[in-house]
């Protein structure tokens, strides 16, 4: 009997609705372990070279990681990927809740979809079966509820993945939505998903999964509850406790990455949102840190500047990260905190991501400032700073393509190509996806540049993380006991080394199915993974995972056409800020820059070219990678 998987992966076909399970063996999971590296595995193997990621052709593969469901903190996180429609490279988004747990639980490892169906369907997990449902009754409705229909059908234990009107008019940026309140938001995978008619994924599991030696795992998530000091400020804050210190080092995307502070910071940050519209904390599936905000609205009492005394907020969708707050507070230059926590609250129950929409929508907003576009091209509407009612509009016209709203669902980069006149110079992408603020982390500037998924800062290193004898940088000389700290600006050998194993590590994460925020050492994650499956690993091994996931989706980009020239950033990060409004921030040094990629490329064992070098693919298992990226 395995340990930690089914050993089962579903393959659905849509068009003809046949559903057939796959056996793929222990050492399949020993090389990919799930996430990441097993979806691109299945793109390259399955999605044909230049496929329509809109289109029946492309295959959207739904993967927890070989530790989802075991019982510890950070685990419930699941996968999901395709060819993206805002990249048209590899797609790649990570969720938690607790859908992926369900899923392993439900006996299934992985699910592949291919084709279209001919009318709306959901598919059903249900304790080792699979079935496929008619969702013509449940296609317009918001996530909600979609979730509500589900489980009046179904029963109140399932667990489940939607996509809501975003994914249905198949915006470029469209979110899936798991239990409500958890979204996999980044390059559009709501999107595919409505592509193919898919409605909805409902799971219903059955028992805990059986686990090679349960004192292992158990010592982990004792050292976690015993140790709260490293999660305290996310059990706190949540994601939102950040934007304090971004303010405050000047890195707060604002006015759309013209400026580094928003002068109104403080009126939308997580502090300011724990102290008045908190009222509870919720989780993901056997994690103890808490760290998903729930807010409530729903009483003039409440001491925070309302222009919109009316708004009420829901609960039941949580409430607003970073990057919500981020994304379309201080970079549209909106400072109500109610108004951004009744924006989160819309792109839950449309299901959109709430980066992509909020910098789509403050590319706009300086077109509009620097007369690139008038209320000619934006139907009469006038794009200012800091309306938050415009927001709100907005957001609702990108879901339901309405106006100016279905310009805004084709994402950025293909909105600056149609307006033209200048507009490409303002848009702040990689590879067509949006992105945060490098210029006072100069290192995650290179994390961007050489993504596979486009702009991400979660498989990505934080410079600021390792200024000092941090935790960051005593986890990481696990894997190099030379490591020291640096310094934030810059790209040094020393730095780029200490990139190259946190992103690594980082890309392990996704394909192992574990949060980032969790502080989970090399050895821990080997430690747990031999506690799940009895498998022997070490360090080198995590190493080698990360490795293997981050190239199998660069041979997946290469495939497609992706080359070392889209490996960069906006000309605005090579710039200073427009006025002294960042005490730290600094514009990279493009020589630098490009020296610090090609020291990457090293690194991963790939050529001058960012191509992977037969040397590496061998020593990672992957050398039929070459024969997919030629055979295409």
């Amino acid at each position: 009997m395995p340990f930690g998987f089914n050993n089962r992966v579903l393959y659905v076909d849509l068009i003809t609705g046949t559903l057939e399970i796959e056996e793929p063996g222990e050492a399949f999971f020993r090389t990919y372990l799930g996430g990441r590296a097993l979806i691109a595995h299945y793109l390259l193997k399955l999605v044909p070279r230049g496929a329509d990621p809109l289109g029946p052709e492309n295959v959207l593969v739904f993967a927890p990681g070989i530790v989802t469901a075991a019982p510890f903190s950070g685990q419930g996180r699941n996968g999901v990927g395709a060819k993206s429609p805002l990249t048209g490279g590899f797609g790649n988004s990570e969720v938690g809740g607790f859908f992926g747990a369900e899923c392993k639980r439900a006996g299934f490892d992985a699910v592949v979809i291919r084709g279209r169906a001919p009318h709306p369907v959901y598919l059903y997990l249900n304790e080792g079966k699979a079935e496929l449902h008619d969702a013509s009754h449940l296609w317009g409705k918001e996530v909600l509820e979609t979730e509500e229909a589900l489980r009046a059908e179904l029963g109140k234990g399932i667990r489940t993945a939607i996509i809501g009107p975003a994914g249905e008019n198949l915006v470029r940026f469209a979110a899936i939505v798991n239990d409500v309140s958890h979204f996999a938001g980044r390059t559009g995978m709501g999107a595919v998903m409505g592509s193919k008619n898919l409605k909805a994924i409902a799971a219903r599991g059955k028992g805990a999964l059986p686990l090679h030696d349960p004192k292992k795992v158990k010592a982990l998530a004792t050292w976690q509850t015993s140790n709260p000091q490293y999660t305290q400020m996310y059990h706190e804050h949540g994601t939102a406790g950040v934007l304090r210190g971004q303010q405050l080092a000047g890195g707060l995307p604002t006015y759309n990455f013209q400026e580094g502070q928003f002068a109104d910071s403080e009126q939308i940050s997580g502090h300011r949102m724990t102290e008045t519209i908190l009222v509870d904390r919720d989780t993901c599936f056997a994690c103890a840190v808490r760290c998903k905000r729930v807010v409530e609205v729903d009483t003039p009492e409440i001491k925070v500047d309302r222009r919109d005394p009316d708004i009420q907020v829901d609960p039941i969708y949580g409430g607003p990260e970073y990057e919500t707050l981020a994304a379309l507070g201080s970079n549209c230059g909106v400072n109500d905190l109610i108004v951004l926590a009744k924006a989160s609250e819309r792109l839950a129950a449309l299901g959109m991501d709430t980066i992509s929409t909020g910098m789509t929508i403050s590319f706009a907003l300086e077109c509009y400032e620097k007369g690139i576009i008038t209320k000619e091209d934006t139907g009469g509407l006038e794009l200012r700073w800091g309306d938050g009612r415009l927001i709100l509009r907005l957001i609702e016209d990108i879901a339901h393509r309405r106006d100016l709203g279905n310009d805004l669902a084709e994402g950025s980069q293909r909105l600056a190509r149609k307006w033209g006149r200048g507009a490409e110079e303002l848009v702040l992408t990689v590879k067509g996806q949006e992105m945060h603020e490098p210029r006072v982390k100069h290192a995650l500037g290179v994390g961007y540049a050489v993504s596979p998924t486009g702009a991400d800062h979660m498989h990505n290193f934080h410079d600021t993380a390792a200024l000092t004898e941090s935790p960051v940088l005593h986890r990481m000389r696990e894997f190099d006991p030379t490591l020291q700290p640096i310094q934030a600006h810059g790209f040094s050998d020393e730095k780029m080394r200490l990139f190259y194993l946190f992103s690594t590590f980082r890309h392990f994460l996704d394909s192992v199915g574990m949060c980032h925020f969790l502080p989970y050492s090399p050895q821990q994650m080997a430690d747990v993974i031999n506690g799940v499956t009895g498998w022997n690993v070490t360090v080198q091994d995590v190493l080698a995972w990360g490795e293997r996931g981050a190239t199998l989706a660069r041979l997946f980009n290469l495939r497609e056409g992706f080359t070392a020239a889209d490996d960069t950033l906006p000309k605005r990060f090579f710039g200073p800020f427009r006025s002294d409004s960042s005490p730290t921030g600094k514009p990279l040094d493009e020589e630098g820059f490009k020296h610090a990629i090609r020291s990457y490329y090293a690194a991963m064992g790939w050529d001058a070219d960012g191509v992977p070098t037969r040397e590496r693919l061998e020593r990672l298992g992957i050398a039929q990678g070459v024969e997919l990226l030629v055979r295409g």
